[in-house]
């Protein structure tokens, strides 16, 4: 493949003097190029939303969401599903995110890691994967082989398949059922898909799984009543949900939280009934 026809591989006129320029106005250059992003996902949001139903379909059913990538795109997933148990109070199996390498991914690369096409099926064996579930394909360039294995593998047991990239007609595209492709043009730094390209993946990502979340009711208004309170400052935002939603006083939100171990949207009921 000739990788210089990407998308995501041209060279920026806009900051093609970067390097000579003050560091004001190289970070400002950054920040125009970042402001392009937002209008990029705008146009794909009729896909997000297909893709947000979809996920809660198959929660609701039982299955799983499951998002595979390599490098920037494999942690981002990663850190997307790593999120959402303290955040809706959802086991940690619900949503989960496989990189190519393993967890080792997470910090150091490895090297050669996203070429394997095998290795994602095994993977996703490791996961126990099945046509319950629902695979997300992360890839910038819409053309790595590990993603494309994962996806290729999914499709063969008829699971239902999503594709995220930056890239228009890439070979990811093509195969996923639905397929979201934010174009957010040539990278600040040419070729470094951890910038535009990674900002806009994870706003996507954000929309996945807060709509689905949002859709399995694990938010009340804007309140996210199913938060886990495992620390000092979930505690409280725990208790301020509660009064929040019912304009009950302090006292009665403690008290509430008490007896409910904690948990808001019990705390709201009990307050409520």
């Amino acid at each position: 493949m000739d990788f210089s026809k990407l998308t995501t591989e041209q060279r920026n006129s806009a900051t093609a003097n970067i390097d000579k320029c003050s560091t004001l106005e190289m970070v400002r250059l950054i920040n125009d190029e970042d402001k392009k992003i937002a209008a990029a996902v705008e146009k794909v949001l009729p896909k997000i939303a297909e893709a947000v139903d979809l996920i809660t379909k198959k929660i609701q059913g039982g299955g799983r969401l499951i998002y595979i990538g390599a490098g920037t795109s494999g942690r981002l997933g990663v850190l997307d599903a790593s999120e959402c148990p303290p955040t809706f109070g959802v086991k940690p199996e619900l949503v989960q995110g496989i990189i190519a390498g393993g967890n080792i991914a997470l910090t150091c690369a490895v090297e050669g890691a996203e070429d394997d096409k095998a290795a994602a099926i095994k993977d996703l064996d490791e996961k126990d994967f099945s046509t319950a579930d629902v695979l997300v394909g992360i890839a910038a360039s819409g053309r790595t082989p590990y993603v494309l294995g994962g996806i290729e593998y999914a499709k063969k047991i008829s699971a239902v398949t999503v594709g995220i990239s930056c890239v228009e007609n890439s070979a990811l595209e093509k195969i996923v059922d639905i397929a979201i492709t934010p174009i957010t043009g040539a990278e600040v730094i040419t070729g470094s898909t951890r910038m535009k390209a990674g900002t806009a993946t994870k706003m996507v990502l954000n929309m996945l799984t807060t709509g689905a979340m949002i859709r399995l009711g694990k938010v009340y208004g804007n309140l996210m009543v199913d938060v886990l309170a495992t620390n000092d400052k979930l505690r409280d935002r725990a208790k301020r949900i509660v009064i929040a939603a019912t304009n009950c006083t302090e006292d009665q939100a403690i008290a509430a939280l008490n007896k409910c171990n904690g948990h808001a949207k019990s705390a709201i009921l009990e307050i409520m009934k």
